[in-house]
C-alpha cells in the first residue's frame, strides 16, 4: 500500500531500528513532523537549538552504538547544528541526519532560506542525498540507515513536496558488511613487537573498551612495548579490572615527547596523531620522521589477533589499585574538585567531558574508581558536553549522566538543559567556572608569550556569568560551590535525586594549559 512521502520516511526509520529523532524542524518539515508525533514508538524529542540535536544525536549513537535520527529545517538549519556533526564524524558515530528543503518547485525562485544544502553537509557526512520522489523516499532513508551503521554521519535531503506526495512505501536497511583487517599488516606489526623493545602500541577507536584495552595489555606485558591512547576517543570504557591507558597529551611539546623515541608506532584502531594547530617552527605530523609506522585498520578483531600472535596464552596483568585519598576541605581547586567527582562517581556512569583546561585532572583523578563511560570532546568543536549527555541519557535511561563542562563552552548549547529538563533525564552538570577562556589563554601563551597574555587578559575575561540564574531559567535545579564541602554536598544530593541538576564549581583561573 503506497503512502505519504513522510510516511514512508518514518516507517523506514523505525522498521530499521531508529527509534529516536532529536529535532528542531521548521515548515519544511511539518509532514515529517506530523508523522513522528503520530507514531508513538517513534520517541521525538524537540531541541531549542540544532547544535543540541545533532550533538544529541551524537551522544545517543555512541552509547546505543546505533542510529538515531536529528531533523533539522533547511540549509540554516544544517549550518547550525554542524559543529556537533563535525564531532560527530569524528567520532565515528552513526546519526542519520534528515534536512528539509523547500518543495522542488519553490527552489528556482530562490526564496529567502533556500542554500546548497548538500555542498554544506558533504564535510561532515560519510554520506549524503537528496530525495527525488515520495516512491523513493523509503529505499533513500534505507540507505542511509545503512551508512550511519557503518560509522558516520549518513544525510537525507528531504523536499517538502516528496514528503507531503503520495506513492512512497517503507523499505528495510540492510546490514553493512563487518569490518575486516589485513593480516599481513598485523604479522608485520607482530615481527617488529618481537624484535624490537622501542615499540609504542598507539590504540583508539574501538580498542579502548576492556576487550581491546586487555589485549593491549597482553602485547605490552609479552614485549615490553609502551602503551598510548589517542587523546579524545568516542568513548573510553575504565573499569577498574582493566589496566588504565595514558592518553596523548594536548599541548604540542607534551604530545611529541610522548612518541618520541620509538623505532616502531603500531597504530590500532586510531590515526597517525597530527598537531590539533599550526604553530611557527612545529611540524604538523606529530609521529618522528624517523620512526616506522603500523596500521592495523578500525577493526578491534585485529588488535585481538595481534595480542594472539605475540602473547599467546599470556593473560592481561591486573590492574595497579589506586590509593584513594580523603576528602578535600577548603577553597575549590580542579584538584579538589576532582577528587570529588572521583570519590561520588557512581558505578556505571557515563561521564561527558568538556572540562577543557580542568580536564586532565579530572581523567587522573577518576583513574582505578567505578566503572564508567568517559565520552571525550572529539573534533574539537566545543559546544558538545550538554547535548551529548542529552543522547546519552536517552540511550542509557537507568545510568547516571554527569557533566564536567566549561564556562566557556557551556555557553554554546545552554538550551540543552532545557531539554534535559523536559525530558527529565537523570543528567548532572558540574560547571567548571574560571571565568575565562583560560584554553585560549593558553594558546596566546605559546603563540606569543608573556606580552601577549598581559595585552590580551581582558579579551579572554569572561566574568559575570551566573550559571545557577541561567540553568533555573531553563527548568533545572542549580546551586554553587566555593568550597570542597560545598561541592561535596551539593553533587551528593544532585547524584541522588532524579532529573537534571546543574552544579557552578567556581574555581581558580589556570595558570598553564
Amino acid at each position: 500500500m503506497s503512502v505519504l512521502g513522510a510516511q514512508a520516511v518514518i516507517g523506514t526509520l523505525l522498521g530499521s531500528g531508529v527509534e529516536v529523532c532529536f529535532a528542531n524542524p521548521g515548515t519544511s518539515e511539518m509532514h515529517l513532523v506530523a508523522e513522528l508525533t503520530a507514531r508513538p514508538e517513534m520517541r521525538h524529542v524537540l531541541c531549542l537549538f540544532e547544535g543540541v540535536a545533532s550533538g544529541a544525536a551524537d551522544g545517543y549513537g555512541r552509547m546505543a552504538e546505533k542510529p538515531a535520527s536529528a531533523l533539522l529545517h533547511l540549509g540554516p538549519g544544517l549550518a547550525n547544528g554542524l559543529a556537533n556533526l563535525h564531532n560527530a564524524r569524528r567520532a565515528g558515530t552513526p546519526v542519520v541526519t534528515l534536512v528539509g528543503d523547500h518543495a522542488t518547485f519553490l527552489t528556482p525562485f530562490d526564496p529567502p532560506l533556500h542554500s546548497d544544502i548538500e555542498t554544506m553537509a558533504a564535510p561532515v557526512s560519510a554520506w549524503v542525498r537528496r530525495a527525488t520522489s515520495a516512491a523513493g523516499a523509503g529505499r533513500d532513508t534505507a540507505d542511509a540507515i545503512t551508512a550511519a551503521r557503518s560509522g558516520g554521519v549518513a544525510t537525507l535531503v528531504l523536499p517538502a513536496d516528496v514528503c507531503w506526495s503520495g506513492g512512497g512505501s517503507p523499505a528495510v536497511a540492510a546490514a553493512p558488511a563487518a569490518p575486516g583487517f589485513d593480516a599481513g599488516a598485523v604479522e608485520r606489526a607482530a615481527k617488529a613487537l618481537r624484535d624490537d623493545t622501542d615499540c609504542l602500541l598507539f590504540v583508539g577507536g574501538p580498542n579502548m573498551r576492556p576487550a581491546g584495552l586487555r589485549a593491549a595489555a597482553r602485547i605490552a606485558a609479552a614485549t615490553g612495548a609502551r602503551l598510548l591512547g589517542e587523546k579524545s576517543p568516542a568513548r573510553h570504557r575504565r573499569d577498574p579490572g582493566v589496566p588504565d591507558i595514558a592518553r596523548l597529551p594536548y599541548p604540542i611539546d607534551d604530545a611529541m615527547a610522548r612518541l618520541r623515541g620509538h623505532r616502531h608506532i603500531v597504530f590500532a584502531g586510531a590515526r597517525p596523531p597530527t598537531a590539533f594547530f599550526a604553530y611557527p617552527g612545529k611540524p604538523a605530523d606529530l609521529v618522528p620522521a624517523d620512526t616506522e609506522t603500523h596500521h592495523l585498520g578500525m577493526s578491534p578483531d585485529a588488535l585481538e589477533h595481534l595480542a594472539d600472535l605475540v602473547a599467546p596464552g599470556l593473560s592481561a596483568p591486573a590492574a595497579e589499585q589506586t590509593a584513594g585519598t580523603g576528602l578535600p576541605s577548603g577553597e575549590l581547586t580542579v584538584a579538589k574538585a576532582a577528587a570529588v567527582v572521583a570519590h561520588l562517581l557512581p558505578e556505571d556512569a557515563i561521564v561527558v567531558d568538556e572540562a577543557m583546561t580542568s580536564s586532565s585532572a579530572l581523567v587522573a583523578a577518576t583513574a582505578g574508581g567505578a566503572r564508567h563511560d568517559w565520552l571525550c570532546l572529539t573534533g574539537g568543536a566545543i559546544g558538545m558536553g550538554m547535548p551529548v549527555a542529552t543522547g546519552a541519557a536517552i540511550a542509557c535511561p537507568d545510568r547516571t549522566v554527569l557533566t564536567l563542562e566549561a564556562d566557556g563552552s557551556a555557553m554554546y548549547t545552554l538550551q540543552a538543559l532545557w531539554t534535559q529538563a523536559r525530558e527529565g533525564l537523570h543528567a548532572v552538570t558540574v560547571v567548571f567556572n574560571n571565568s575565562s577562556y583560560a584554553i585560549l589563554a593558553g594558546e596566546l601563551d605559546r603563540v606569543v608569550p608573556d606580552a601577549g597574555r598581559r595585552r590580551a587578559g581582558s579579551f579572554v575575561d569572561i566574568s559575570g556569568l551566573d550559571f545557577v540564574a541561567l540553568a533555573a531559567g531553563m527548568g533545572v535545579p542549580a546551586t554553587r560551590a566555593h568550597t570542597a564541602g560545598d561541592l561535596y554536598a551539593q553533587l551528593s544530593r544532585a547524584l541522588a535525586e532524579p532529573g537534571p541538576h546543574l552544579i557552578e564549581a567556581v574555581v581558580p583561573p589556570v595558570t598553564r594549559l
